[in-house]
């Protein structure tokens, strides 16, 4: 029997533009699939529903792939590969496996002998990073700093002593209501010669891409919106 392909689709980053970014080819090319792995199902069904190319949103299938799936489970929700079917990975936003519990499927696709194929799509990582006039060459993403206020200053200054021997942009996510948290801290505890670039809700209308050294910043209240942080020393 014909083994199942894994595919990577990409999401939107901001609501309403899927005509900008995803082609009739690239629509046409997952037309066919009918199963799916993703982290939230209302969310899935409203994002390939957008897209306009299943009769019905009813005929597919919908598994949870989030953060708390455990790597024994993984199995049971690929079965289909092994029954010749292909499944599509969806993220909330971007392109799966990065920053996404994603890469668990593709690890367990390739330790199985199952092809994988990504389609192109939007990364809020790779464009923050192009869009902030950073070192584009060295590079280093961190997800989420701690939450705690201590342990966060301390490793902003850590990151930040790196970010000078090596070169390295530093580049970071966090939750929108926590926006202003962040670039506080950040202000607080990097050197005024850092630049530091903000760059929030990618793509979308409110689009806002600000990248200036600490010393220039002044206080600003940021919208609760999808934001990508990066410094370079």
């Amino acid at each position: 029997m014909k083994k199942g392909k894994l595919y990577l689709i990409p999401n939107t980053l901001a609501e309403g533009t899927e005509d900008k970014l995803f082609s009739p080819l690239w629509r046409e090319s997952i037309r066919h699939i009918h199963f799916f792995c993703v982290e939230e199902v209302r969310t899935a069904r409203r994002f390939l529903s957008s897209l306009k190319i299943y009769p019905s949103i009813e005929m597919l299938n919908f598994s949870v792939l989030d953060k708390e799936t455990s790597r024994e489970k993984i199995f049971e929700l690929l079965k289909p590969l092994s029954e010749g079917h292909d499944i599509g990975i969806i993220s909330e936003s971007g392109i799966p496996a990065v920053a996404d519990p994603g890469n668990l499927a593709v690890a367990y696709a390739h330790e199985h002998g199952f092809p994988v194929t990504v389609l192109p799509g939007p990364s809020s990582i790779m464009l923050a990073l192009a869009a902030s006039g950073f070192n584009g060459q060295q590079f280093a993403f961190h997800g989420y700093l701690p939450i705690d206020e201590k342990e966060c200053a301390q490793t902003i200054k850590s990151l930040e002593k790196e970010s000078k021997t090596r070169n390295q942009s530093q580049i970071f996510i966090e939750t929108p209501f926590r926006n202003n948290r962040l670039l506080k801290a950040m202000l607080k505890n990097l050197s005024g010669g850092t630049r530091l670039c903000i760059a929030i809700d990618l793509t979308g209308e409110g689009e806002k891409i600000l990248s200036k050294q600490v010393k220039n910043w002044s206080a600003i209240d940021l919208p609760k919106l999808p934001a990508i942080f990066l410094f370079q020393g």
